[in-house]
């Protein structure tokens, strides 16, 4: 009963918090204007990139994630924002949307969490049109060996606290083993962020036969 009421009730709050903080939205202004078409949003959690859609370039938002809670604050943020997005509540392993039906995945701090990443990546290659593309914003695994052994110690620690989150994910490597063609990459500790949280993966990958 502990588990769900922080799940449900606490958790969406802290997540929201945290990745709020000025960096990280600097991080996303940089990305999610680039997302047009038919967009699905993997994650869209509290909706914290609704602000940063250009609206102009949009056909559609569909806005994926898995906690009621986090929608109906990503809800009230959209209606501020005068966005309408159609909200599924469901995790990435297995999406409601027919083959070849999106423009832009677009994904940002939400690869790290996703437990079965194999089939989810299989996924948005499944639902994504054969010229589209998946932006992509992601934390994970530092270059540097004594960041990575502090990562990997506090990880097990670190996913009970902020919903299964993992600090050690090797991003890139990810992508193309899912068979994706990563077609920009940027990589980057973020300013005044502690290393083990703050080495940014950002760019843009679609399907390699495109």
């Amino acid at each position: 009963m502990i588990s769900s009421f922080y799940e449900k009730r606490v958790l969406p709050k802290l997540c929201n918090c945290c990745c709020s903080q000025g960096p990280i939205q600097k991080q996303r202004e940089k990305v999610v204007p680039l997302a047009e078409g038919v967009v699905l949003e993997i994650g869209i959690g509290t909706g914290l990139n609704i602000p940063f859609y250009n609206k102009s370039n949009i056909l559609k938002i569909i806005g994926l994630d898995p906690s009621k809670e986090s929608n109906d604050i990503a809800q009230v943020l959209a209606d501020k924002n005068d966005i309408d997005i159609e909200f599924i509540i469901s995790g990435a392993e297995k999406i409601d949307l027919p083959d070849q039906s999106v423009d832009t995945i677009l994904i940002t701090y939400t690869l790290c969490t996703i437990p079965e990443i194999k089939s989810s990546l299989n996924e948005i290659k499944r639902i994504m049109k054969k010229d589209g593309k998946i932006i992509f914003l992601e934390h994970g695994i530092s270059p540097d060996q004594k960041v990575q052994k502090f990562q990997n110690l506090l990880n097990p620690i670190w996913g009970k606290i902020f919903g299964g989150c993992n600090l050690n994910r090797d991003i890139p490597s990810l992508l193309v083993e899912s068979g994706l063609k990563i077609n920009k990459l940027n990589k980057m500790y973020l300013p005044k962020t502690p290393k083990f949280i703050g080495y940014n993966f950002w760019g843009e990958a679609s399907n390699e036969q495109s």
